[in-house]
């Protein structure tokens, strides 16, 4: 049985993103080319982001899809955080390729992140990340100040994987 999503709002990164969330966008420029967009896809479709920033990453399945699930963890011994994830979207088109997720039960908070990498009309590429989420435990309720900051240093270390 498929466990259920822990917001409503499915698909929300695409648009404009729902009230009473934290809401985070950030774009990095990478280069210029298609090899430059097909290695930071490849980068970012088999967890290699995920993994660059720092996190374990267990996943259903080496590449990112549709229903594909992810545990992510950061921390160490008994501060070791777990955060449970499903995949619920992905781009595939020439000039825009990635994947959303959602999260799960027993992810820390709860929301949507977007991963996206861009070919614009002059050949640049980006890497575009879109997120809304709030904290869903009493523990990131109470560190919430300190978690968004820590979503802010991660953020960064993922366009930094993506380029690098």
């Amino acid at each position: 049985m498929t466990r259920p999503l822990t917001y409503a709002e499915v698909g929300a990164t695409d648009g404009p993103l729902p009230p009473g969330y934290a809401h985070a966008r950030d774009t990095a420029v990478l280069g210029h080319g298609r090899a430059v967009l097909d290695r930071a896809t490849e980068v970012l479709m088999t967890w290699g982001m995920h993994r660059a920033a720092g996190l374990r990453v267990a996943p259903t399945a080496p590449r990112a899809a549709v229903g594909v699930e992810v545990v992510l963890g950061w921390g160490a011994g008994p501060l070791r955080l777990a955060a449970p994830c499903r995949v619920v979207a992905v781009a595939d088109a020439p000039d825009r390729r990635g994947f959303t997720y959602g999260t799960l039960p027993g992810h820390p908070a709860c929301g949507e992140e977007r991963f996206a990498v861009l070919l614009g009309a002059d050949g640049t590429v980006t890497a575009e990340i879109t997120a809304f989420s709030r904290p869903a435990t009493w523990y990131a309720r109470l560190g919430a100040p300190v978690s968004r900051q820590v979503q802010r240093a991660v953020t960064r270390r993922y366009l930094a994987a993506l380029g690098g």
